[in-house]
């Protein structure tokens, strides 16, 4: 067999992480091929929580106003008692909507529609999935790997510059690369499974037996179809009988009600719960994402949400390493992103606990707004702020109004897969501009005002500082105006270079 052509990246699994990659190298203009080894797109709902700070990134990607029209809010509770009455309430805390955090609540929509909608936005920017094709084996030195794939044309040997494994929670590619995958099982099993059922309203999430995980069942309308997604805690060793004869006796005897009909099962699942975090991120030019790198409770919804957001990480470093960047860049990801994870692993298992004792809550810890990086090697401070946005922190929002009188937002300014440097009451000529790098005056004079005094508010910048915004929307770098050959010497290990003056 004779090497197929190289590309730059190799991303194996195309669900929500490998889809979130594959739109991030795309819009980069790098090249790559997004393998799946199902024949056919996932059909399930094992992720249905979209939170907040994943729908700032659905927005910068181009897809959140798609999400939001094909999805809803969640439902409030309805809790039952043994008596057959019902006590309703709100799932999570009611957060109001802020400048700078504009959105609040989590989105509801099963995670077959979110990778849909993920496929026709990576279609649009000239990309697609290879379904039926399947990573056997692959081999890495200093200058790419070589990978064995299988597909309906049969067996090929791939080159690729780095290969990433969204390969899900059994990687092979993590288990080829011989990263340990440490973590406990968490004496939990369930079904999960989404069904055309009678007998409940589709007004609320329907639970019974709350805190008796002999009995535990939960029963949610799943927006944006006819479906309901069906919930619960079965015995260790007990078969698991998913047809829909089996899920009508199974809410029948946890009910005691026979007005409950499952007429259809659209996919079902049943597993174990477990609590599991790579003990590494990356080996050499493989890196592992989502599921591969992380597993834990679905409690919480946290699960798709950290998958998206490690690739929204990793993405456009790959691609600032492809074009000149520092390599070392690359050593960020796993510095970011691992300890992220792990503090998920720790919130949900938490919430499993909660839900075993019948008292689940989420509050704004499951948002995941408050996320950051401010240890991370690529955050900088010059001169060290002692308050307001810090660098490694999420970069807020805020309207704005443009010179030109429209109003806009920060976030408008910061979608696409460029750097924002936001220079505040400083003249035009202090910082050059360079491809990959916009750049925003605030100020009475510059071309964006502050008219509401909420970039004031959220930043808390002094006349003449810079604060620098990743191409994921975290703060890189905060500085003075007139420290431009530091901004140069970060910016050149970034990636982002000044065009060389040629002369004719």
């Amino acid at each position: 067999m004779k090497p197929h052509f190289a590309t730059d990246v190799l991303i194996c699994g195309a669900g929500a992480a490998g889809l979130t990659l594959a739109i991030e190298l795309a819009r980069r203009g790098v090249s790559f091929r997004l393998i799946e080894k199902m024949k056919t797109p996932f059909a399930g709902s094992r992720g249905k929580g979209i939170q907040p700070r994943t729908q700032e990134i659905f927005e910068d990607l181009g897809i959140l106003d798609k999400v939001v029209a094909s999805g809803g809010t969640y439902p409030h509770q309805r809790a039952y008692r043994d008596d057959g009455s019902y006590l309703d309430s709100d799932m999570a805390d009611d957060i109001e909507p802020t400048p700078a955090e504009p959105y609040h609540l989590p989105l509801m929509l099963p995670q077959f529609l979110t990778e849909q909608i993920m496929r026709e936005r990576l279609n649009e920017l000239g990309h697609c999935v290879e379904f039926g094709c399947e990573l056997i084996g692959l081999e890495q030195d200093s200058s790419g790997v070589t990978a064995r794939v299988i597909g309906p044309s049969g067996e090929e040997i791939f080159q690729a510059g780095y290969l990433v494994g969204a390969d899900g929670g059994r990687s092979l590619v993590r288990k080829t690369i011989g990263v340990d995958f440490p973590g406990k099982t968490l004496g939990v099993r369930a079904i999960v499974a989404d069904v055309v059922l009678t007998g409940l309203d589709r007004d609320a999430w329907h639970q019974f037996n709350n805190g008796d995980m002999q009995r535990m069942l939960a029963i949610c309308p799943l927006a944006g179809t006819d479906l309901f997604q069906i919930q619960a805690p079965i015995p260790p060793d007990a078969p698991a009988d998913l047809s829909g004869e089996g899920l009508t006796a199974l809410a029948a005897a946890r009910t005691g009600r026979t007005d409950i009909i499952v007429h259809s099962v659209y996919w079902a699942s049943d597993y174990q719960m477990n609590a599991r975090l790579a003990e590494r991120y990356r080996v050499g030019r493989v890196f592992l994402v989502g599921d591969a790198a992380h597993v834990h409770p679905p409690t919480g919804g946290q699960g798709l949400n950290t998958s998206v957001q490690d690739a929204y990480n990793l993405g456009w470093k790959l691609a600032a390493a492809l074009k000149g960047a520092r390599q070392d860049l690359l050593d960020s990801y796993e510095a970011e992103r691992r300890p992220v994870a792990e503090a998920v692993l720790g919130l949900s298992t938490r919430l499993l606990e909660a839900q075993k004792e019948g008292g689940m809550r989420r509050g704004r810890e499951v948002h995941q707004l408050d996320i950051g990086y401010p240890d991370s090697p690529l955050s900088k401070e010059l001169p060290e702020r002692k308050g307001g946005i810090r660098a490694g922190d999420r970069a807020p929002d805020a309207p704005v109004r443009r010179a030109a009188g429209q109003p806009s937002r920060l976030f408008q300014l910061f979608q696409g897969p460029h750097w924002t440097l936001l220079v505040h009451e400083a003249g035009f000529d202090t910082i050059r501009p360079r491809p990959g790098l916009h750049i925003h005056h605030i100020g009475s004079s510059g071309d964006v005002i502050d008219a509401w005094g909420h970039v004031r508010d959220a930043y808390g910048l002094a006349p003449g500082e810079c604060v620098l915004i990743r191409p994921d929307g975290y703060v890189g770098a905060i500085l003075d105006a007139d420290q431009t050959a530091k901004l140069a010497i970060y910016l050149t290990r970034m990636g982002v270079s000044e065009l060389e003056e040629t002369s004719k």
